[in-house]
């Protein structure tokens, strides 16, 4: 029976947006103004392309501000961005 259940890792809180309250008459536009997938800092390479395939090249660092990513500075490398973001480094 628990087939479709499928948990997320013990240590992360839940992906799964809550429920627009009823009480709040501005739920449904709240939740719409949500980062997507839940980022609220980004990172890509000045030129475009893909991220892995030049990790030297100059990163712009965007964040949400509630309505749209805006860009907040630049990092010199791949390993910066990533730092800056919060996110683990990986492999290579």
């Amino acid at each position: 029976m628990g087939k479709h259940r499928r948990p997320g890792p013990p240590n992360q809180p839940s992906r799964v947006p809550p429920l627009p309250d009823a009480d709040v008459p501005l739920a449904a536009y709240m939740k719409r103004r949500r980062p997507p997938q839940e980022v609220h800092r980004r990172h890509h390479p000045v030129h475009g392309g893909a991220s892995h395939v030049r990790p030297e090249e100059t990163r712009v660092l965007e964040e949400w501000d509630g309505f749209t990513y805006r860009m907040v500075g630049t990092a010199p490398t791949l390993a910066a961005a990533r730092m800056w973001s919060g996110r683990k480094l990986g492999p290579g």
